[in-house]
Formats: structure tokens, sequence, C-alpha cells
């Protein structure tokens, strides 16, 4: 129970592997679902098919007897969308609420758009239960076209379908801050203008708590929250710091890395953040290139181009609007260096990137002249 007249019906997951078919989710994932009560009830999205049992489970136990009235799908993502059947099967008198866009989805997903069952909403749209009223907030491409947020003005909840969400299951202790950067800008972070868009929308609402689809219910320090998703989705900086990513082959682009890490330390750089392309986690990689200001994109030339893990990496970042920030490279090549020219390349379509004046150039193994560089590219970052 969250409140005498919201509960919660969502579930757990900790088969889960992979969340989208790519994002390690080592401590699961939840999603979220809600009943509002007022004279009427509204049951805010399903689950993933998975949990179909469940979650009709839970909504069992706190309806009863009775049945919803309403099920408001605010995105169709099948993480979320998934027993939206389902429910209607099982509550055959009850409305789907949705936007136009969510409707034409539910057609391509499940044959049907409860054309003699439904409820069409657009911005600024409300639905009146009966002593509490729910008005819908459009947010398209936060994070797919068809997404409403919900606002429940009797407790001042604003339901927030993905956004403020984060990987992990609701029983995992870990901080919220490190697991919904890293599934922000894995899954939102392209959509930066957008998000701003709610969020101007949703400064005009008084709101006390966000309950998002994915994470905890947030009630308490909201201006933190709306502070970092601020931040995230113009690009600012979150952290005082440099990350490092790099790939090396035999170890030599990974000794300029460690020297380049040393000398940042020992100059009193605040933080560095250092990721080995080829081991590490590719969206904690990505996490890290937007949190700090500075970056330094370390690798060799490989069939004359990018090495493979670095070039997916440039990918991501480009993906995602990557902007405002200062870039360093290292390259390295025997007999052909080309790291620098084409990562400048890739990152032709980034707005407001700054590189520094120092490019270290290795020919094979890091020599006395890399070092001096080393030198001057730490100096020019801190």
């Amino acid at each position: 129970m969250i409140s005498e007249t919201i509960k919660y019906v969502g579930v757990n997951d900790h088969k889960v592997d992979l969340f989208e078919g790519q994002y390690i989710v080592p401590n699961g994932m939840a999603y979220n679902s809600y009943i509002i009560e007022g004279e009427k009830v509204a049951v805010m999205d399903s689950v993933d098919k998975n949990f179909t049992e469940e979650w009709l489970n839970n909504i069992k136990t706190v309806m009863g007897d009775k049945a919803p009235d309403y099920l408001v799908v605010q995105h169709m993502e099948p993480d979320h969308s998934a027993n939206v059947c389902e429910f209607m099967n099982t509550y055959p008198e009850a409305t789907v609420v949705a936007t136009q866009k969510a409707f034409g989805m539910m057609t391509k997903f499940f044959g049907t758009d409860f054309a003699d069952r439904r409820i069409v909403v657009a911005d600024g749209d409300t639905l009146d239960l009966g002593g509490r009223t729910l008005t819908f907030v459009t947010a398209p491409m936060v994070h797919w076209p068809e997404v409403i947020m919900t606002y429940d003005s009797k407790d001042k909840v604003l339901f927030s379908a993905d956004g403020f969400g984060k990987f992990g299951a609701l029983d995992a202790d870990e901080d919220w801050a490190c697991e919904a950067r890293r599934y922000y800008f894995g899954i939102v972070g392209k959509y930066g203008p957008q998000v701003q868009a709610v969020l101007k929308k949703a400064s005009g609402l008084d709101i006390k708590a966000i309950y998002p689809l994915h994470g905890p219910m947030l009630e308490e320090n909201l201006g933190y929250y709306l502070d970092l998703y601020n931040t995230w989705s113009s690009y600012g900086v979150e952290s005082e710091g440099v990350v490092i990513c790099y790939t090396s082959v035999y170890g030599n682009t990974k000794k300029a890395v460690e020297l380049l890490e040393k000398e940042l330390k020992e100059n009193g750089c605040p933080k560095v953040a250092v990721n080995d392309l080829a081991r590490c986690d590719m969206a904690e990689a990505v996490e890290d290139a937007f949190r700090y200001g500075k970056i330094v994109l370390a690798t060799t030339t490989y069939n004359s181009e990018i090495f493979p893990f670095m070039r997916n990496f440039i990918h991501e970042l480009v993906e995602r609007g990557y902007k405002n920030r200062t870039v360093g490279i290292i390259e390295n090549g025997t007999w052909a260096p080309l790291c620098a020219k084409l990562i400048k390349r890739m990152l032709e379509g980034s707005k407001d990137l700054t590189y520094t004046d120092t490019t270290v150039t290795i020919h094979s193994a890091v020599k006395d002249e890399n070092i001096a560089q080393i030198k001057s590219l730490a100096k020019e970052l801190i």
C-alpha cells in the first residue's frame, strides 16, 4: 500500500538478465503498476508478459470482488503493455484509456484497438474518478511517441511513465542515481529536448511525489531528482572530472592511459573514471561520458579504421546527442595512426565539442616524447 487510495500492484523481475535485450541488470527490474481509487477505480499500466498471473492476483488482492473501471496505458512498450488484453478479458466492463498513437500501436501488438471500450486522451484531458481527477500530460518521445504521464491532483502525484525510472528491482539495495543515470542515458538520452519540454509542463504542477514505471516511488527531496533530470536532459555537466575510455591490443595504449590517469590525479583532478571498452559494461561508459565534462578517447588504428569497441562507443555517444564536452585523443598505430582524424570525423555531428590542443600520437610503444605529450594533455584537462 502506498496510501489509502493509491495501491501498488507491480512486480519485481529477478529472472531478466538483459533489459531491452542489451542492458545488464544484475539486480533485476521493477515493472510498476498502480491502483488509484475514487468512486471509480483506475489501474495504471500493466506489466511484463512473464508476470501475468502475479499481476492479476495483485489487483484481485486489492480489489476483492470489485472490478476496476479503467486501465490507463501510459506507454506501449511490452514490459508495460503486455497484459492489456488479459486485463480487458478479465474485466469485460472496463475501459482502456490511452492516446490515439497508443491505440494505433495496440492494433499492431494485439490486433485490436478496443474501439468499443476506449477513451482517447490528449494533452490536458482529464478523467474524473469521482472524488479525484486525473490530468494527462503528453510526453512524446520520452521515449516513445505515444507516451503520456498522469497527474493526480488529490494526492499530488505525477505518474511519470518511464521518466525518472531506473534499473533494478524494488528490493535492490543500491544508489538511485547510478542506475537511474545509466537507464536515462541508455534509453531516454537521445530525447533531451523532449524531456526538457515535459519538465517545463511539470513545473506548473504541484507535485508532492513521482511514481515511475521502473524503480522506487520518489516521495522526498524531489528537487534532487528534478535537478538531475534537468542536467541530464540539457546535456549539462553533472560532476567535475575526466573520463578516459580506451581500447588496447597489446597493452601499449593502456600504458599511456595509466600514465595519464596518474598525471591527472597527481595534479589534483577531482575524479578520473577509466573504462576499458573491450571489458566494461558499455552502458556504464556511456553514463560516464555524459556525467563528466571532459573525456579522453584512447585507441588504436585497426584495419585503417578505429578499433571496433571504440567505434561502437563513439556511435553510442553520437546517437544520444553528445555535446558540450572537452575531448582529448590518444591515438596509436605502427605505420599509419589515423584515429584522431577518424574520431573527429565520427563526432562531426556532435555540437559544441572542444578538442584539446594536445593530441598524443603513439607509434607502437610509449616513448619519452609521448610522456611529454601526456603531461601536456593532463595540464589542459585539469
